[in-house]
């Protein structure tokens, strides 16, 4: 998987897991630094599982 598609797939997957759109999700993710944070940690990231991964962007937004 790609980079963008990866962070594509986060946006969305973050998205439903919020129950907010997925531009509100981008605004944040963007604001907060996740988008840089998910292309610059890609390595260890990708290879998480997608729950392990919300619970981590939760924790990293400090909405956990």
């Amino acid at each position: 998987m790609s980079k963008i598609s990866f962070v594509s797939f986060c946006v969305e997957y973050y998205a439903q897991h919020i129950n907010k759109t997925s531009d509100e999700v981008y605004k944040l993710f963007k604001r907060e630094k996740v988008l840089d944070m998910l292309e610059n940690d890609y390595e260890d990231l990708h290879g998480m599982g997608m729950e392990y991964l919300m619970q981590f962007i939760d924790e990293y937004l400090g909405a956990a």
